[in-house]
């Protein structure tokens, strides 16, 4: 028995529909086509239904890169992370948010690039951003250095996820409320009856750093009572693992921590337990962002809610609406948090 011979690349392009076979299928010219593939609204609706049969009968498929020239669009996103590897891998903050990036793109005919800047893009990755390959750009974890983000800007429509802790740039924001997040958190542990009450906060270098410390002080300011000790963080385990010993050197007779993210938490509550201080008893532990690392505490993390999936599709929804030319656009969306009480608080 003789194996029947497989077809070649130039072979299967050769026999492929082509505008013209869909042309002349449907009685219409190139250009109708053109238009109608398109998704142009100046077609006639019957030589548009003609030509939606001939493409399906005919298993017409449009060229994608013939479209975006035509168009001047390349339908691609990129979604710049200036951060490492073993961060963007490790933090599921990240997973959530390309969930929900690609939640919505998966409705529209762009795709995603993912590209992770660990030391700021080089002068190849801005070179690759200005040459059309992408039509806007997603900015997530962003740090107060990270100054090429004001070329990014000049050249192409941005949306951050989180507000930039550089000023003056251009660009579209969708973040949480972290103020008022950390606020909540802290008066969690207020209404437990925590009167010195430390905090584990990120990195400074970040609005959300920032912000988490202002809710932070804001809730203890408003109860009347003096902030305990503040270590600093980098949103990663080590970290918290690092800023528990920090903070129990310092001042031993803490009742009350708000660490400023769950994977911080998961890192700091193995070093409260194995010095003998009971979680909540002698300690509440209240965390930030509901994430996996919340219930893998071997005491379940009270925590704040942040939805990150969400966030992910409305930073895609809003470079969407701006790429199809819709500028009325808010300049900042703020997405609501959540207290969820578990055990630790």
């Amino acid at each position: 028995m003789t194996t029947p011979p497989v077809a070649t690349a130039s072979q299967v392009r050769s026999t492929a529909p082509t505008l013209e076979a869909v042309a002349a299928k449907a009685g219409v010219s190139r250009a109708t086509v053109s238009r109608v593939v398109n998704g142009s609204p100046t077609v006639h609706p019957e030589s548009v239904k003609a030509v939606k049969a001939a493409i399906a009968e005919l298993g017409y498929v449009p060229n994608r890169a013939a479209r975006s020239l035509a168009s001047q669009q390349s339908h691609a996103i990129a979604l710049v992370v200036p951060e490492d590897t073993t961060r963007f891998f490790g933090d599921v903050y990240f997973a959530s948010i390309v969930t929900g990036i690609n939640r919505r793109l998966e409705q529209s005919d762009y795709l995603l690039n993912l590209m992770i800047a660990t030391h700021g893009p080089d002068a190849r990755m801005l070179r690759y951003l200005a040459g059309g390959v992408v039509d806007g750009v997603v900015v997530v974890s962003h740090h107060a250095d990270d100054v090429f983000v004001r070329e990014i800007g000049d050249m192409l429509p941005m949306v951050f996820g989180g507000r930039p802790a550089l000023s003056g740039l251009k660009g579209h924001v969708v973040d949480v409320d972290n103020v008022a997040g950390a606020a909540d958190a802290t008066r969690h542990l207020i209404a437990a009856g925590r009167k010195r009450i430390a905090t584990i906060s990120g990195p400074m270098t970040m609005q959300s750093g920032l912000d988490r410390v202002e809710g932070w002080r804001l809730a203890l300011d408003e109860a009347g009572l003096e902030p305990g000790p503040i270590v600093h963080g980098d949103y990663t385990m080590p970290s918290g693992t690092r800023a528990a010993r920090e903070l129990l050197a310092i001042d031993p007779s803490i009742d009350g921590v708000f660490i400023a993210s769950d994977l911080m938490a998961s890192g700091a509550q193995p070093v409260f337990l194995d010095r003998g201080v009971r979680v909540p008893e002698d300690l509440a532990m209240v965390g930030y962002d509901d994430s996996p690392s919340a219930l893998n505490c071997e005491v379940p993390l009270t925590t704040i809610c942040q939805p990150s999936a969400a966030m992910g599709e409305e930073m895609a929804n809003i470079l969407l609406a701006i790429l199809a030319g819709d500028t009325d656009q808010p300049r900042e969306t703020l997405l609501p948090t959540q207290l969820i009480v578990r055990d630790s608080a």
